[in-house]
């Protein structure tokens, strides 16, 4: 992984390539891939929380096998419950730490370190941003910046364009019926 101090031309080429999108699949996938690439790392997965079930469902990921990714279910009240809630979590090790629900396939899997980011839109997550390192890393504050500022932008333009889908939809919807002849 690089040592980030402070990549702003990193980040300001990712913000203005997510921004041209008003397609929240390709903003989840583009930020994965991004961050990837700008840190330099083995992975990225990013996850929203299914209200219904309380789990986090991966929406994009780049660098994991299917096997990883298809492990079981991940409990936004179990698997590094407290980033959700509190911040940016970092582990250095997770083979040893009781904050992580798969250890051993995250070991397989060939991963290190993780650091979990949450997705907020105002004081609400609506899911993660988690970056994976190969080998055991300790995270700097300006790879958590970096995420954290990723996650932050990528989770307004995932509502954002969500809205606009939902508008589109809307003005289609209006448009068919006033098209429509009266019966």
């Amino acid at each position: 992984m690089k040592n980030l101090r402070l990549n702003y031309d990193a980040l300001i080429s990712i913000s203005r390539s997510l921004s041209k999108s008003k397609d929240p699949d390709e903003i989840i996938r583009m930020t994965v891939e991004s961050l990837k690439k700008a840190l330099d790392i083995k992975g990225c997965s990013l996850f929203l929380i299914n209200q219904q079930s309380n789990e986090l469902e991966v929406a994009a990921s780049t660098g994991l096998s299917e096997e990883y990714l298809n492990k079981g279910p991940i409990s936004a009240l179990h698997s590094i419950a407290d980033s959700l809630e509190d911040g940016p979590i970092a582990v250095y090790d997770v083979r040893d730490d009781p904050r992580i629900q798969y250890p051993e396939e995250a070991t397989k899997e060939g991963i290190a370190s993780i650091l979990s980011v949450p997705i907020m839109i105002g004081d609400k997550a609506i899911g993660a941003i988690r970056a994976y390192t190969a080998e055991k890393w300790e995270f700097t504050l300006d790879d958590v910046n970096f995420v954290q500022a990723l996650a932050q932008i990528a989770g307004i333009l995932i509502e954002m364009t969500r809205l606009y889908q939902g508008q589109s939809d809307h003005i289609e919807a209006l448009t068919t019926m006033c098209e429509s002849p009266a019966l």
